[in-house]
């Protein structure tokens, strides 16, 4: 991420564009797109951004040159009831990344996840967890910024980074 773009704090407007940023995420693999309103529709993904920025919810922003959203990092804390992909345990807030397509493999993601670790330590968290397919290339991401795998399942993996 070059110098001309920068990160902010997620404010509950962003809600939006938090949710253009599950469907990245959920169309990581080039040519299986699922439909916007399939992906949030759904209840294992919606979870991610329905009623967004409730108490215990935090994200980060960045924004290109001209100010415009490129991609986006939050956490949420969900119930045991409720659990996400990468859910381990009450009080471990599950990380939720997003980015444009234009703008993957620039440093947008590892700046992402930085800021939002840096909130998560900032907030009183130990750990931060999150779910991927384990063909998707972000794994070598989040395993270079101390990610590691706690709980395999199939065709993904639960991945959970110490913050303390």
């Amino acid at each position: 991420m070059s110098a001309s773009e920068r990160i902010r704090p997620a404010v509950q407007a962003d809600g939006a564009f938090l949710a253009d940023m599950v469907v990245e995420a959920a169309n990581w693999r080039p040519g299986a797109a699922r439909p916007r309103h399939a992906v949030l529709s759904s209840e294992e993904y919606g979870r991610y951004v329905t009623g967004w920025q409730r108490p215990g919810d935090a994200g980060v922003v960045a924004l290109d040159d001209q100010g415009e959203p490129i991609g986006a990092a939050w956490y949420r804390l969900l119930p045991r009831t409720a659990p996400g992909f990468g859910y381990i345990a009450t009080g471990v807030p599950e990380l939720i990344i997003g980015v444009r397509p234009v703008w993957r493999a620039h440093g947008v993601g590892r700046a992402l996840l930085r800021r939002l670790a840096e909130v998560a330590r900032s907030e009183g968290y130990g750990r931060l967890s999150l779910s991927v397919e384990r063909e998707n290339h972000a794994v070598t991401l989040y395993r270079s910024e101390g990610f590691a795998v706690t709980t395999p399942a199939v065709g993904r993996d639960t991945m959970v980074k110490r913050l303390r």
